[in-house]
């Protein structure tokens, strides 16, 4: 999830664990673990561009880091705060709030590698990384909670903020199974054989839901909003593996394999080869010349062809919301 997000989640974790004991420096010990796990990004700063995006949610976010770092970090909390919080409870306080982030970030669609050294990832895919109604209401129980000095009233707002929250996460969950429903029974109507299909939230939402469907020759993309009257449609992009077959063994084109989760296609635009990370949806939905949200054009160097990411303009951000917000409506 996105940093003010996971801020105000280990702000409430902490407050739980800690809120009478420490008072309002629950702000900012909850504020630095609960974004502790996502300095891998300012790490991937100093890493090849691919090498920075394939490390994201890696050891950083893994429980076997946590169960080392809680114990040095409750010592360092509790001789800090001198007479204030025993160790048990400060380093309880420093695995909950690294635990929630990950927790949380396991709902989006990015994977998360929970249990590196393990290999796998997870990703429910059932929040977008930024969801206005998920935050809000933690947003709102921390201001009650900064301008209260009562211990049961701070506890109250905290407990209330995190029920609603959590809530929202929790039927995002049912509503996923209930838009997955949708497309497999749309499938199967237009007679559509299909080997896998992946489901997953639009921006800000979770009315407006994508599917991914992989055939054997073609990728099918579509959408459904809660609103729809219509039937779902798909629109089909093909795999190009004649294509794929130009990058057979670069080394960034198999990082990115590993990345998308295979859910990619291969593109040729002005004799440059594009890499398509299909998870993330289109920023226009052109079959002759799609424009996906997270693309790497392939340059050629002195040695190898080199991956670099497609930068994003404020206008396609602009468009993209504008059609999220035409969909919401319904078909």
């Amino acid at each position: 999830m996105d940093s003010l997000t996971q801020i105000a989640l280990g702000i409430a974790v902490a407050e739980i664990c800690a809120g009478k004991q420490l008072k309002n420096k629950t702000f900012l010990y909850g504020a630095i673990l609960g974004t502790l796990p996502d300095l891998d990004v300012v790490v991937g700063l100093f890493l090849d561009p691919v090498d920075g995006v394939m490390i994201h949610r890696g050891i950083s976010h893994s429980l076997v880091l946590f169960l080392f770092l809680s114990p040095l970090f409750g010592w360092i909390i509790s001789k800090t705060e001198k007479n204030k919080i025993n160790i048990l409870r400060a380093t309880f306080l420093v695995f909950l709030c690294l635990f929630t982030h990950v927790l949380l970030d396991m709902f989006t669609s990015w994977g998360t590698q929970i249990l590196w050294p393990l290999s796998d990832r997870f990703a429910l895919k059932t929040i977008f990384v930024i969801d206005p109604f998920y935050t809000i209401p933690l947003l709102i129980a921390l201001v009650m909670v900064w301008r209260t000095k009562d211990a049961f009233l701070r506890r109250k707002y905290v407990k209330r903020g995190l029920v609603i929250s959590s809530s929202y996460l929790l039927l995002s969950c049912f509503i996923k199974l209930y838009a997955l429903n949708k497309f497999e029974k749309a499938l199967q109507k237009q007679g559509i054989t299909y080997s896998e299909i992946i489901v997953k939230p639009t921006a800000f939402n979770i009315i407006l839901w994508n599917a991914n469907v992989s055939t054997p020759d073609d990728y099918l993309l579509g959408d459904y909003s809660l609103f729809d009257s219509e039937a779902i449609s798909f629109t089909a992009y093909a795999k190009n593996a004649e294509l794929e077959l130009k990058l057979k063994g670069n080394s960034d084109f198999e990082k990115l394999k590993i990345i998308s989760e295979g859910w990619y296609i291969i593109s040729k635009k002005n004799e440059s080869l594009y890499f398509n990370d299909l998870r993330f949806g289109l920023l226009n939905a052109n079959p002759k010349q799609p424009q996906f949200a997270f693309s790497y054009q392939f340059i050629k160097t002195n040695s190898r062809l080199k991956a670099i990411e497609v930068p994003k303009e404020k206008r396609d951000g602009k468009l993209l919301l504008q059609k999220i917000f035409k969909r919401l409506k319904g078909n």
